[in-house]
């Protein structure tokens, strides 16, 4: 969980929370039990630990602090993806057929044009899907090499802004790709770009 967003979290709750050795402690969410000096929840990382020693219902804090964090994170999310793209010369595009649900809050694209001269497919769009808990699945077709320099420029100071690694097949999905595209560029598992003949 990036720690911003989660003390950002534990501000709009109200609560008093200190950092010890990179882990936030809540010593006080306005709880009716006396703490007799103990934590509340510790998070490190994406572990969470909570004492039911004084609070039998600090689980109910737990959730209370993630569904709050999740919105954050979606905003969160959201503002970083534009920040770095639009950074990189992409440009926003709203998904006008996007329904949310419960799983999927939110979908858009960025827009790229490629400045290759011999490029015959310039414009690129990327998509992005910002899950329930701020998770970002992206999605696209071809894009050009220098495009997708710059994209994967732009998702590697995403990773480094969420304190994350995007995983290959959960939030990378690779597609077969399409006949039109077997003649071009493409990208490879291990993101090297292979130029076809």
């Amino acid at each position: 969980m990036n720690q911003e967003v989660l003390k950002k979290a534990c501000d709009n709750l109200g609560w008093k929370y200190e950092i010890i050795n990179n882990e936030l402690v809540v010593l006080n969410a306005n709880q009716k039990e006396n703490l007799r000096g103990e934590y509340l929840l510790k998070v490190k990382g994406d572990m969470v630990s909570y004492n039911n020693y004084y609070i039998k219902n600090a689980k109910e804090f737990v959730l209370e602090l993630q569904d709050t964090f999740y919105e954050l994170n979606r905003i969160y999310a959201k503002e970083t993806i534009l920040k770095e793209f639009e950074a990189a010369g992409f440009t926003f595009k709203k998904d006008y057929d996007f329904i949310a649900n419960s799983d999927e809050v939110e979908r858009f694209y960025m827009v790229g044009y490629s400045k290759i001269e011999n490029e015959d497919e310039k414009r690129t769009e990327i998509q992005f899907t910002i899950l329930n808990d701020g998770t970002v699945i992206t999605d696209s077709n071809y894009i050009p090499e220098d495009l997708h320099k710059l994209a994967d420029e732009a998702m590697s100071k995403i990773d480094h802004s969420f304190g994350t690694t995007r995983r290959e097949g959960i939030e990378i999905k690779r597609k077969e790709v399409p006949e039109r595209y077997k003649t071009k560029s493409y990208c490879t598992i291990n993101n090297k770009i292979i130029a076809k003949n």
